[in-house]
Order: structure tokens, then sequence, then C-alpha cells
């Protein structure tokens, strides 16, 4: 009561905040940052990757000397016979195959850090089915480019980049060369997607719960060695018996049933997983570099974007 006897006034009701004053949605990064980054870690370890196709290629035994034997004959810049159609294959495939996998996440509600693993692995395989099919023409030509060299000089295509490559194929064998060998590829584009992306996504998240991690290099880092080790042994089988089916010969040698079955009973279950150790080796370094390098141009959009870059 005032001293006139008059009641004071009531205190005024905080009211609720306007929905409109609520923190906005975090924007989407660019559906392309996926290519780029496998792009840039493709480029870095093209040498190893054209060194393998060359052994497989040629009569070489070695991977050293494989690449002295390039060194010297084709000098330094030897070692990147080919890099054009390493590009234009990530920047169709791997594009494709991280846009798929973001956008099958939000079509599965997969897309919070809580997410299951079953919903992980079924938007990697998703994600993998549509870039295998359309990363195959950027599959094929890379696998020319950089297997040309090792074969006699007769026997070369000799295209002079990716896009004489493409058109030539078009040409030359017409247009259903592009889809050579898809089944195939698709196949393993699912398997390498659901456990390559899907791993990573769910180790990412299990190691940020624990009190040893936090959204650094060396989170992303233990992750990405993670995924890349489980890519590896989910991928084998598929490498293995691939590789026995085009190395047979013989009437019904092709069959698949028919080559697992005379793999497991003359070297039981674990042929699978023949040749483990060098296809760890080159996915690893891979897989690692490509998640490091996706995760600092995050870093790098999100950046700019606070400093008005909206477009990005």
């Amino acid at each position: 009561m005032s001293k006139s006897g008059s009641a004071a006034p009531p205190l005024p009701v905080p009211t609720p905040p306007s929905p409109s004053l609520a923190v906005p949605k975090k924007k989407p990064y660019p559906f392309w940052l996926g290519g780029v980054a496998a792009t840039i870690a493709a480029s870095i370890t093209h040498p190893l990757d054209l060194t393998k196709v060359r052994l497989q290629a040629s009569g070489d035994k070695r991977m050293i000397a494989s690449l002295k034997k390039t060194v010297s004959t084709a000098g330094v810049r030897g070692l990147f016979d080919g890099i054009s159609g390493t590009w234009m294959r990530q920047m169709s495939y791997s594009m494709c195959r991280f846009w798929a996998y973001e956008e099958s996440k939000k079509f599965l509600g997969a897309n919070t850090k809580d997410a299951p693993a079953w919903k992980l692995g079924l938007a990697g395989s998703m994600a993998g089915g549509i870039a295998g099919f359309v990363g195959n023409p950027g599959e094929i030509v890379m696998v020319r480019l950089q297997g040309d060299f090792a074969k006699p000089p007769e026997k070369r295509f000799n295209y002079k980049h990716c896009f004489d490559a493409l058109f030539r194929m078009v040409r030359e064998e017409g247009p259903s060369s592009l889809a050579r060998g898809v089944g195939p590829n698709v196949f393993r584009a699912i398997l390498m997607n659901a456990s390559q992306l899907a791993s990573y996504d769910f180790f990412k998240a299990e190691l940020l719960k624990t009190s040893y991690f936090e959204d650094n290099i060396a989170c992303h880092f233990t992750a990405s060695f993670a995924a890349g080790t489980v890519a590896t042994t989910v991928c084998s089988p598929a490498d293995v018996l691939k590789s026995r089916i085009m190395n047979a010969s013989g009437p019904g040698s092709s069959s698949t049933i028919g080559a697992i079955r005379t793999a497991i009973a003359n070297e039981g279950p674990t042929f699978m997983f023949k040749g483990w150790v060098p296809a760890w080796m080159r996915l690893q370094p891979t897989t690692i570099l490509i998640f490091l390098t996706l995760e600092q141009l995050k870093n790098g959009v999100d950046l700019m974007r606070g400093k008005g870059w909206d477009y990005l």
C-alpha cells in the first residue's frame, strides 16, 4: 500500500521470447565440399594409386621399384600421370556420395548426434548406390588414364586428358561404354560408403560422448582411422572375389558362387581377407586425408559465414 492508500502497480510479467527470436537452424554446408575434400586427398595420394594400377597392369613386383621406374622414365611429373582422370572421378563420384549421404540421412531421420548405426549404414548404402552409378564414367576414365603408360605403346589409348578420354569413348566405342563395369562398381560403392561414411559419423559421435575428445583434429583423426579400418575389412571380401573371378579361366570360372565354394574348400573362410594389410595401407591414408580435409573446409565455411559470406 502507498501512503495515499492506493495499491502499488503490479510488477510486469516477463513475456516468453518470440519464436522469431529463437536461435536459427544452422545452414547446411555446400554440397560440393565433399568432392573438393576428396579431390585434395586423392591428389596427395595419386602417386601411390598410380603405382598400384601399374603394378597390376605390368610385370613390376615391388612398389618402390615401380616408383623409381616411373621417375627415371618420365620424371617426377610422371608420378601424376592421369591426374585429370582422378579429379573427374572425385568431382563426380565423391561429390555425389557426400551429397547423397547427407540427403539420405535427412530422409531417414539420421541427421542427429544420436542416430543409430543401422540408419547411418543404410544412408551410406543409399549414397553408394547413387554415386557408384553417377561416377562410373569417371571411374573408367581414371583407370584408363592411370594404366595407359604401363601398356605397350601400340596398345595405349593416348588420351590427352579426362575430357578427351570421355569424348573419344563415346565417339569410338559408343555411349554404352560409359556403363562398363557399372554393376561391380555400384556394389563396391555401396559397401564402401556404408562402412566408411557411416562408421566415421558413428565413431566421431561416440568419441565426443567421452571426456577425452573435443570436436577437433585429434577426434577427426581417430574417427577417420577407425573408419578406414572398418571400410577395408568390409570391402575386402568383395575385392578378393572380384580379383579371383577376373583372373580365373575355364568354363564356369566366372561364377561367383563357384569361386566362393572353391576358395572355401581349398583355403577356408579366411581367404576373403587375403591382402587385407596392403589394402589397408592404401585406403587408410586416403580416408584420413578426406575427413581431415572435409572438417577443415567446414571450419573455413563457418569462418567465412561469420564474416558475412552468406552465399557459402
